[in-house]
C-alpha cells in the first residue's frame, strides 16, 4: 500500500509553480522556529534523518493534506519526542518539561553554524556496485520496504517497475528503508538512474523529457 506522501504522477494536485527568486526564505516567522526547533531536537541524538523522514510520512492522510509543509515538520517531531521517550504526552500537552537527562546535548546558538555546516555525510564503505554506468536496469515492483512492511522506502511509487538507465554511481551510502527503523545502516551503493518521462507517467508534459531518481542497488534488477 502507498502511502499519502508519495504523489508524484498524480492527476488533479494543479501545476507546481516556481516561487520568484526574490522570494521570502520563510513565508511566516514561525516557520523559522519550526526549523530551528526541528534542528535542536535532532541533535538530542534519539533519531536519524530517515527516521525524521519517516515520522512525517507516518500522519494521517487528512492531517498530512491539509497540514502545511511546516505543520508536517512539526506534527512530525512531535510524534517523535513522544516515542522515542524525549517528554510525554502530557508533558507535551501541558508545555511544562521536567529536566530531562538530555540538557547536555541542548545545541547552543554560538554551535548552529559550525553543525549546520559540518552537515551528514551519508556515504560509507560498502559492497562494490553491481551495476555500470550505462547499464540498463528495472526497479523493483511494488515500491516497498522489504524489511518493514509500510515501512519507509526512497524507491517513489510512479517509479515502480519502470525500465532506466544508469547515469551515475555514487558509491555507497546508508540504506533508508533500514536505518529508518533501527536495522542499522546497511549501506549499499547507491545509483542515479534515468528514466524517460513517457515511461513514467504515459503522456508527459513534452516528448523526450527526462526523470532522474537516486536508487539504492536493492531497488534495482539487471534486464
Amino acid at each position: 500500500m502507498s502511502r499519502v506522501h508519495d504523489m508524484g504522477g498524480r492527476f488533479g494536485d494543479g501545476p507546481v509553480v516556481p516561487e520568484p527568486q526574490d522570494a521570502l526564505v520563510f513565508d511566516e516567522s514561525w516557520h523559522g522556529r519550526a526549523l530551528a526547533v526541528t534542528l535542536a531536537c535532532g541533535a538530542l541524538g534519539r533519531w536519524n534523518l530517515d527516521i525524521s523522514r519517516h515520522a512525517r510520512e507516518s500522519l494521517s492522510p487528512k492531517d498530512y493534506m491539509r497540514f502545511s509543509y511546516y505543520e508536517k515538520w512539526l506534527a512530525g517531531l512531535a510524534d517523535l519526542l513522544v516515542s522515542r521517550g524525549v517528554v510525554t504526552e502530557e508533558e507535551l500537552a501541558g508545555g511544562v518539561v521536567s529536566r530531562s537527562n538530555l540538557a547536555e546535548r541542548v545545541l547552543r546558538t554560538d554551535a548552529v553554524a559550525g553543525v549546520l555546516a559540518k552537515g551528514g555525510p551519508a556515504d560509507r564503505p560498502g559492497p562494490a556496485p553491481a551495476f555500470a554506468v550505462g547499464q540498463r536496469v528495472r526497479t523493483r515492483h511494488p515500491a516497498r520496504n522489504v524489511f518493514v512492511p509500510g515501512g519507509h522506502t526512497r524507491l517513489p511509487g510512479y517509479a515502480a517497475g519502470v525500465e532506466g538507465t544508469v547515469l551515475r554511481c555514487h558509491g555507497a551510502h546508508v540504506l533508508p528503508d533500514s536505518h529508518a527503523h533501527d536495522l542499522g545502516e546497511q549501506p549499499e551503493p547507491l545509483y542515479t538512474v534515468v528514466f524517460d518521462a513517457g515511461a513514467l507517467w504515459g503522456a508527459p508534459e513534452r516528448a523526450g523529457d527526462e526523470v532522474t531518481c537516486d536508487l539504492w542497488q536493492s531497488y534495482l534488477e539487471p534486464l
